[in-house]
């Protein structure tokens, strides 16, 4: 299972300690690594290697200049070759001229995406697909009239709800203003709330106060702070048997 991490506050904050005990996991999630961060604009970086053998990685993270919003994730290949193209984090403008970049753990079974756009993806993968599906559908609606931040939030609450249902949607995207969190499996985003922001992941990162995110139910942060809230919709994941058994598969 891949691993997230998602952070936004309202000061830049030194976040190291936090994204070394994060990237530890890749021992569990070897296939590649990924960050996201702002120096004075978005800065991607990903690499096709666990984490624990890359050559810069540990220099970057202990290099990196306090943040306001940052992504991170770490790969365990279900869907998609081991490649610098099918790591996270994907990123993209829509007609508008807004940037958009998603991190996702999980995988899509169902949806028009999952064929659509796998001869105009980078990489392989179906969460590339999903994003650019996501895009789309945004780009859809901008061509009619530019959303404010709050009909944003609403398309996005919308689109995800609507492809939750058979699909593992846990997911963290950023569009430059909002970040939006989203899970539908149990027991696998949890938050802590610093003292100027919010810090989500995958897995507690160390002893303190972690709090399970909220099932089924899009919520969007600004600045380390809750904006705006969607509702609960139906499409929490339920691993059938096939899906038990092809996970722990992975880990034999």
């Amino acid at each position: 299972m891949c691993e997230l991490l998602g952070f936004t506050s309202e000061k830049n904050t030194d976040i190291s300690d936090y994204l070394r005990t994060f990237f530890s996991h890749s021992s569990q999630n070897p296939h590649g690594w990924g960050m996201m961060y702002e120096n004075g604009g978005r800065v991607i970086l990903k690499e096709p290697v666990c984490a624990n053998e890359s050559s810069f990685l540990g220099d970057m993270t202990d290099s990196l200049s306090p943040q306001k919003n940052f992504l991170a994730h770490i790969r365990f290949a279900t869907v998609g070759s081991i490649s610098e193209n099918n790591c996270h984090p994907f990123t993209g403008t829509d007609i508008s001229g807004r940037e958009w970049t998603l991190i996702h753990n999980g995988t899509i079974f169902n949806g028009k995406h999952n064929h659509r756009y796998a001869a105009v993806q980078s990489g392989d993968t179906d969460s590339e697909r999903f994003f650019l599906s996501l895009i789309d559908h945004m780009n859809e609606h901008i061509s009619r009239a530019v959303p404010s931040e709050r009909e944003r939030f609403e398309i996005i609450s919308g689109f995800i709800a609507e492809n939750a249902p058979r699909n593992k949607l846990n997911l963290i995207i950023y569009d430059g203003d909002l970040m939006y969190v989203h899970k539908n499996l149990k027991n696998t985003l949890c938050f802590k709330r610093l003292e100027n922001g919010i810090i989500f992941s995958t897995k507690p990162l160390d002893d303190g106060l972690w709090i399970p995110f909220p099932m089924a139910q899009v919520i969007a942060y600004k600045n380390g702070h809750e904006v705006y809230r969607g509702d609960r919709h139906k499409g929490t994941f339920v691993p059938t048997l096939e899906y038990i058994t092809a996970m722990d598969a992975m880990y034999i």
